[in-house]
């Protein structure tokens, strides 16, 4: 196995002691908490690379601690490691908080448990960008805007061209990011149709509830050994998500330049406006599209098209 380190969070000394035991016997470092405000701690002072918990906290619950983990690090894998049966599992304050469930309470459970760490680092690691907590809900949503013709429309071209004047960039353009590769809808001051996720920093843009600013990509780990980057002459970048009415994020509306820059308030407000109205944008072909197929399966229904 790789060299890991897992925070393990239990309130039990005894049990939190053999659950790190355990990891540790498999060559993995582990870093210990008692409470979620000590996980909290951890997780400012660490890196980790997977956390493992238990459900009962003197100060919450292992929900809470996920939650932390997914504020700061979304593809973070979380393991319920607990003898609590699922039907006392509270859900309902993080609906949207994922993790693996393993019951402590069954035959040789840490064994499984040290296996099932391997295997969700193994697969997080394969991908090599974050991902949102909503992944599969969010392609979901983006299948549906995401149609035939959609990159010809003149609205985006009109919105980026003003952006990127209005603003004083080298580019503006709209981005909607599937689960591979991001497609440029318009692109202002370049030619650019694709990009993939792994190299495009609109995929840190979708996790974010509001904007997501990078006044210079070599002084940002995430970014700075980031070749294609360079390639395109991105040194600065400013985002707005762009968010579905029913909360799903598609994509971005982004800015960026060729030398480090900040951006004003001014801007950055002006940003969000361009964003809500690429968003209105495609919320009204998506409505246009949907009209159009009820019709044409109405037609269908009513043995041909119309006479």
């Amino acid at each position: 196995m790789p060299e890991l380190t897992v925070l393990c969070v239990d309130a039990d000394g005894d049990e939190r002691g053999e659950t790190r035991d355990a990891l540790v016997d498999a060559g993995i470092d582990v870093v210990e908490a008692g409470s979620v405000a000590e996980a909290s701690d951890s997780l400012a002072a660490h890196r980790v690379d997977c956390v493992v918990t238990a459900y009962d906290l003197p100060d919450g619950t292992g929900l809470d601690v996920a939650a932390r983990v997914r504020e700061t690090a979304p593809d973070t894998p979380c393991i319920l490691f607990t003898d609590a049966s699922p039907d006392r599992i509270t859900t309902a304050d993080h609906a949207d908080v994922v993790v693996e469930y393993l019951p402590r309470d069954m035959p040789d459970a840490r064994e499984s448990l040290v296996r099932l760490v391997g295997n969700v680092v193994e697969q997080r690691s394969q991908v090599g960008y974050p991902l949102p907590t909503d992944e599969d809900e969010r392609l979901a949503a983006l299948a549906q805007y995401d149609r035939p013709g959609m990159a010809a429309a003149d609205t985006f071209d009109r919105l980026t061209t003003l952006a990127r004047s209005h603003v004083g960039v080298d580019v503006a353009f709209v981005g909607l990011v599937d689960a591979h590769e991001e497609r440029f809808l318009a692109c202002a001051g370049a030619s650019w149709e694709t990009l993939t996720r792994e190299d495009s920093i609109c995929t840190h843009t979708i996790l974010e509830d509001d904007l997501f600013v990078v006044e210079d990509t070599h002084e940002d780990d995430r970014f700075a050994d980031n070749d294609r980057l360079d390639e395109l002459d991105i040194r600065a970048y400013a985002g707005v998500p762009l968010e579905t009415p029913r909360g799903a994020t598609v994509g971005a509306f982004c800015l960026t330049h060729d030398e480090p820059r900040t951006f004003s308030a001014d801007e950055l407000a002006d940003l969000r406006l361009f964003a809500d109205e690429a968003m209105e944008q495609l919320e009204l072909r998506r409505q246009l599209n949907d009209c159009e197929s009820g019709r044409a399966e109405g037609e269908r229904a009513d043995g041909g098209g119309p006479e």
